[in-house]
């Protein structure tokens, strides 16, 4: 498909079916998340990948009350924050901006692109006990999980994206 059918492909998906990822796939998805951009090329994050059913349970578990399911992933993806080079903390510093969560969504966005190319469903989740993930995955105290993704084989059908008008979000030439 073409870059604008991929994009109006792209949704989040709380379904899925009763069916493994091929690890040829999951691969795929991460190496694009690995390929995008990062101020400084700072590159500051690590893919932590649960397909284990028991390790997947524990996940779940974290999700706080409102957040997405995670019951039925067939996959979980947490991006786990690696410090930012000297470079991107000075950037961030002098410009007020966390560079690390910027370039750590934009390489979510790669991770969900490719897996809507690949078929696959996903679901971005922000709401659940950190600690508790971390704990489940093991990752270091001086580490921070920013994200959790599911991945699998969407068991709906696509919905119609809803959006704002063109004319309402973009401004030419000043605000």
């Amino acid at each position: 498909m073409d870059f604008k059918e991929l994009v109006k492909a792209r949704q989040s998906d709380r379904a899925y079916r009763d069916q493994p990822v091929e690890r040829e796939k999951i691969a795929l998805c991460l190496e694009a998340g690995r390929l995008s951009p990062s101020a400084n090329n700072a590159q500051n994050w690590t893919f932590a990948v649960a397909d284990d059913a028991e390790l997947k349970a524990r996940l779940a578990a974290a999700r706080r009350p409102g957040g997405a399911p995670l019951e039925l992933a067939p996959v979980i993806i947490a991006l786990v924050a690696e410090r930012p080079l000297l470079a991107s903390r000075l950037g961030s510093a002098l410009r007020k901006i966390d560079f690390t969560s910027l370039d750590m969504g934009i390489a979510a966005a790669h991770v969900c692109l490719q897996a809507a190319d690949l078929g696959l469903g996903t679901c971005m989740v922000e709401s659940f006990d950190e600690k508790a993930v971390k704990a489940a995955l093991g990752v270091p105290d001086n580490r921070r999980v920013a994200l959790l993704i599911a991945l699998g084989y969407p068991a709906g059908a696509r919905r119609e994206k809803k959006r704002k008008e063109f004319d309402e979000v973009v401004r030419w030439n000043g605000y």
